[in-house]
């Protein structure tokens, strides 16, 4: 995709999704980090119901810590790997408490420090609560990115390598909840919305869908039936 093109991509993506933001609920930058670790593998709908209660009572290191291992488990039991979750967030609340004065640090490296924190999680915090370009390559942008042409590449870091280099300075702070939200909700993994994709035109996949075309109703299908033989 030439340099022209991927603007063009991103500035209509920004128009079919003006305000783009993440859909994890969080009430502070502690939780989101919470929520953040709680989605790994799993969907922003099902991290959001079991956090919702959650976040009324939790609000810092302190209040987790306090809560207790074994009431975080019941609390995010409806969430995949939620044993090893919950004990990673026991560890990292600890860590914050102990190293950080309960706040949550503001580089990559010392957020992957924290136990169940890679390199994606730390991007999105460093996205959300920083305002830091950065790319959490999840599922959705791996898809987008090689799907279209815009950044082809065998595994997210070279995926996130690519868009580091190339998406404008305009787009970079957006550029990561654009293509999220796009591949969650137009180019998803089976049936992409390809004939109202808003960057269609810029778009490389062999394999667009196409409009399905109207169906005949009874109706319609027996007055064609039955209407007036034309001679020729």
């Amino acid at each position: 995709m030439t340099p022209k093109n991927i603007a063009l991509f991103f500035e209509a993506l920004e128009k079919a999704i003006p305000n783009p933001q993440t859909e994890l609920f969080s009430t502070n930058p502690y939780t989101l980090l919470v929520a953040v670790v709680l989605s790994a593998q799993s969907t922003d709908k099902g991290v959001n119901r079991a956090t919702q209660d959650l976040f009324k009572i939790i609000h810092t290191p302190h209040d987790m810590i306090q809560f207790g291992e074994e009431n975080l488990r019941n609390a995010i039991k409806t969430i995949g790997l939620y044993k090893t979750k919950a004990k990673n967030i026991m560890k990292l609340s600890h860590l914050l408490e102990s190293d950080f004065k309960g706040c949550i640090p503001n580089t990559r490296e010392e957020l992957e420090s924290l136990p169940g924190v890679g390199r994606k999680t730390a991007n999105v915090v460093l996205n959300v609560v920083f305002g830091l370009p950065t790319f959490a390559v999840d599922t959705h942008i791996f898809r987008v990115s090689n799907r279209t042409g815009l950044a082809v590449g065998k595994t997210p870091l070279a995926v996130e390598k690519i868009l580091d280099a190339i998406v404008p300075e305009k787009f970079r702070q957006i550029a990561h909840h654009l293509l999220v939200l796009h591949g969650r909700y137009t180019c998803k993994a089976q049936k992409p919305l390809c004939p109202t994709c808003p960057v269609k035109n810029f778009c490389s996949y062999k394999f667009k869908t196409q409009e399905t075309p109207p169906a005949y109703s009874k109706n319609s299908l027996k007055k064609k039936m039955t209407g007036p033989i034309e001679l020729p």
